[in-house]
């Protein structure tokens, strides 16, 4: 039976949805699983629920999220305290409240401010100018993920990630340099569509060129790895395979209804591209079985 997984950071994009069916793709008894771009770290929060890696490492390059992840796992009961703190001063969804913790954050960086604004914001769809400042306004109509709920979700992730995790902040080539043979390392990046042109999402931003590098160093210590990256929306597909070079396995993976397209108005199914390394695709016919992931030969898509 699987264990109920804890989610605590509810932002959109997160892998909350798919982590299962990607986790299906990760040979249990790895010893560590590294996500870097960890973001709501969806994936390893399923992993540790149900004891696929011995370890795991977070990481990421907002040091704000990495002092919130230390935050929720080493010092779970006064996380959650100070959150409801910053959400009991917003009782009557006072748009000046919000407003009010966004300068304090943009100041002080606080990682309790940030899990407050993320929850709070529109459609929990984060973004951030390229001073580092959160940018996206409140979401009028609600308050944000409730102090017991929050409080619930913080004790469940410290419960199965303390003593055997790890949290870094920087680039992920550096995160991922000790990573072995015996190891697997998920990424989920900042997507081409969300990289360039105005629709800027993330704190940092992630080149082609830096990707296609961190791939290429992977396979060069022969170290396995999946990668969510871009996809299609409707009729719109957000950019070019990557370099057939990096000898990887494409597996598309429905997502669902887009958040984004509805934000404008418009019902379209996203699906996204799944990269597996050399070193697991011989598994793909079997865990496409298993998950509803379809490989890039076979025409139709699942749910």
């Amino acid at each position: 039976m699987q264990s109920r997984v804890p989610h605590v950071i509810p932002y959109q994009g997160s892998k909350k949805g798919l982590a299962e069916r990607i986790c299906a793709l990760i040979p249990r008894g790895t010893e560590v699983l590294y996500e870097p771009f960890a973001g709501s770290a969806a994936v390893t929060l399923y992993a540790a629920s149900n004891n696929i890696a011995k370890h795991y490492v977070i990481s990421d390059t907002l040091e704000p999220l990495t002092n919130l992840w230390i935050e929720i796992i080493n010092n779970p009961e006064a996380t959650a305290k100070k959150y409801e703190n910053v959400w009991c001063g917003d009782k009557e969804i006072a748009y000046d409240h919000f407003l009010a913790v966004r300068d304090r954050f943009n100041t002080s960086k606080d990682p309790i401010d940030l899990l407050y604004l993320v929850a709070r914001c529109v459609k929990n769809a984060v973004r951030f100018n390229k001073h580092g400042n959160f940018t996206q306004s409140a979401d009028k109509r609600r308050l944000g993920t409730n102090p017991k709920t929050m409080a619930k979700s913080i004790l469940a992730a410290s419960h199965v990630l303390k003593g055997k995790s790890t949290v870094l902040c920087g680039d992920f080539r550096d995160s991922i340099k000790k990573a072995t043979s015996s190891d697997l390392v998920y990424m989920d990046p900042p997507y081409h569509g969300t990289t360039y042109g105005r629709d800027k999402r993330y704190f940092m931003q992630l080149d082609r060129e830096s990707l296609t590098e961190g791939l290429e160093y992977l396979n060069n210590k022969n170290v396995p790895f999946i990668l969510s990256y871009d996809g299609k929306t409707g009729d719109t597909e957000y950019a070019e395979e990557l370099p057939r070079s990096l000898m990887m396995e494409r597996l598309w993976i429905s997502a669902g209804r887009s958040s984004q397209a509805t934000l404008s108005g418009r019902e379209q199914e996203t699906v996204e591209s799944l990269y597996l390394s050399s070193h697991l695709s011989h598994h793909a016919d079997n865990w496409c079985q298993k998950t509803g992931i379809r490989t890039d030969q076979q025409a139709s898509l699942f749910a």
